[in-house]
């Protein structure tokens, strides 16, 4: 998967409001690995690869802390590009005595934690997808325990030096209010195929038979309100488009549905019923 030549739609940059910048890069710098691109006084875009940003950190003077059953992020997820990476950042998160969640997912193995700010994120590596199952167009995920030692082994002691150059946003996942509306939205507006459904609460969407680029759960309560504009959390995020008759269609799709549709600082930005932005691009 590459910026400029990717085949489906994926997501890239992730943009999130913090209270302390300084803090956040602390954070995303030492404990996840991050390099800065670029910053500023209240500004600061993150890179793997020094040439595109994967993350970006906006600080409000008046942020309010990350509220409660909202709307939102949930967590963002960074696919490393080998099982041998994954070892070598957690080894490096458990000599700084960091709290991690994990999972075996079967398609995947997984970290998770969160930044100072409460902001969720994931950390994993794919299984080959040779490796996955499928039942018609539904994938087999589950939540079972890591092999953590296995995973460590595999790093063979190598140093971690940050993250790799070919990290990328692997997914983001999403609290939304309603459930059927996020799927009308993203399947009959944006165009994603839904691969994997957890009961009536949650749902995997994907394009090119991926286990999964959006996650959409209503884990914290239908009808969910959103955050206010000045909490912390998700500001917006981006979905890459492989042309631009893929984003032109897309673009009719989401009118025909009555979705948002505006441009912003040149770009095209739309809003999903549960008020995550999502700006449009190649």
């Amino acid at each position: 998967m590459t910026f400029h030549k990717a085949p489906h739609t994926f997501v890239g940059e992730v943009n999130l409001i913090v209270q302390d910048l300084k803090r956040s890069l602390s954070f995303y710098k030492e404990v996840i690995g991050f390099k800065v691109l670029e910053q500023s006084d209240k500004q600061a875009t993150l890179t793997v690869d020094g040439v595109h940003s994967l993350l970006s950190l906006e600080e409000l003077e008046e942020a309010l802390p990350k509220e409660p059953r909202t709307t939102g992020l949930y967590h963002f997820a960074l696919l490393l590009p080998s099982r041998e990476e994954l070892g070598k950042i957690l080894a490096h998160m458990i000599k700084l005595n960091i709290q991690l969640g994990s999972s075996d997912h079967l398609v995947s193995e997984a970290l998770y934690l969160s930044d100072p700010d409460g902001n969720g994120i994931e950390i994993y590596r794919d299984r080959p997808a040779s490796d996955w199952t499928w039942n018609g167009d539904q994938v087999e995920m589950t939540v079972d325990p890591i092999d953590a030692r296995g995973i460590l082994a595999e790093a063979e002691g190598d140093a971690w030096n940050g993250l790799p150059a070919a990290t990328v946003m692997g997914h983001i996942h999403l609290h939304v209010s309603d459930l059927l509306l996020a799927e009308e939205f993203y399947g009959n507006g944006l165009g994603f195929n839904v691969v994997s459904r957890f009961g009536n609460q949650a749902l995997f969407i994907s394009t090119g038979g991926y286990h999964h680029h959006i996650g959409l759960n209503t884990w914290n309560g239908v009808g969910a309100p959103a955050p206010a504009e000045n909490s912390v959390g998700l500001n917006w995020f981006t979905l890459h488009f492989p042309n631009e008759e893929k984003r032109s269609g897309i673009i009719h799709s989401l009118k025909s549905i009555g979705a948002t549709i505006k441009e912003h600082d040149g770009k095209i930005l739309t809003v999903d019923p549960s008020g995550n932005h999502i700006y449009l691009s190649l």
